[in-house]
């Protein structure tokens, strides 16, 4: 996709952090906003601000992991607005700590949200992408897609997910004609949005700004990339975890502190 402007945007959890800063960096491209969210009243706030500011902006409270919700999303918009053009799945919880100590209803719905809620929105909106003559569906993952995560087991499980769906959609709509849709997989390192208070980025690293990814995000679309990959450790994990030996591995994520990051988690849901 070579201009974004007048596209229309779906961003989920787009009432703040990192949906909120990709909805700025959206609407400097000159698209026109769809915002979700569950927090109605941040919504609100968040439509109007971008209104104010003269951007094409309009906000629906829905949960993704209501298959019926998500549906009725659809229908209102051809109704409303129109067909999106891109898709941003960014809604997303996590929740740290030993695997025995989260009470498992907390494991349960990180998957309900990070993949159950992503897989009904793109099932549900991937016509939309596939009908526009140039299209792109946005999945945000996360560094720890290609690692373990001690003490966040079950969001970066998640996330493993999250990336495989990607890169098989990205080479079906290929063996099926429609090249067209660009799927980029956004797998950042810990951003500093309040979802990961506490934790300490890698050695070498610090916490990337919502802003930082929100712009990479953007370009990747432009440049049809099928990864940001972001900072510098991130962009050679997957190599490092697939070419080095396991024990190998896994000492070089000690040594950076990859496998402690999360034991001083105490962010927001």
């Amino acid at each position: 996709m070579k201009d974004l402007s007048g596209k229309r945007v779906l961003i989920t959890g787009g009432a703040g952090g990192l949906g909120h800063s990709m909805a700025r960096a959206f609407a400097a491209q000159g698209a026109e906003l769809v915002l979700t969210d569950v927090a109605a009243a941040t919504l609100d706030d968040m439509v109007a601000d971008f209104v104010r500011r003269g951007v094409a902006c309009s906000g629906y409270v829905v949960d993704v992991t209501d298959a019926a919700a998500v549906t009725g999303l659809r229908e209102r918009l051809h109704r409303e607005h129109g067909p999106v053009q891109v898709l941003v799945n960014n809604a997303g919880i996590v929740h740290g700590g030993t695997f025995t100590e989260v009470p498992l209803e907390r494991h349960l719905r990180t998957y309900r949200v990070n993949v159950e809620g992503l897989v009904a929105m793109t099932h549900t909106f991937l016509p939309d992408l596939i009908a526009s003559p140039a299209g792109h569906l946005v999945n945000v993952g996360s560094a720890s897609g290609f690692i373990g995560l001690p003490f966040g087991s079950t969001y970066a499980s998640s996330k493993w997910a999250v990336i495989g769906l990607s890169e098989s959609l990205r080479l079906e709509l290929k063996k099926l004609g429609h090249e067209h849709v660009g799927v980029t997989s956004v797998c950042p390192s810990y951003v500093d949005t309040g979802m990961f208070a506490g934790v300490r980025p890698p050695k070498l690293t610090k916490l990337l700004t919502p802003d930082q990814v929100a712009r990479d995000v953007v370009q990747a679309v432009l440049k049809n990339r099928a990864f940001v990959l972001e900072p510098w450790l991130v962009k050679i994990t997957p190599l490092l975890v697939n070419a080095l030996p396991r024990a190998l591995a896994d000492a070089i994520s000690d040594v950076f502190g990859a496998t402690t990051g999360m034991q001083s988690w105490h962010g927001h849901h």
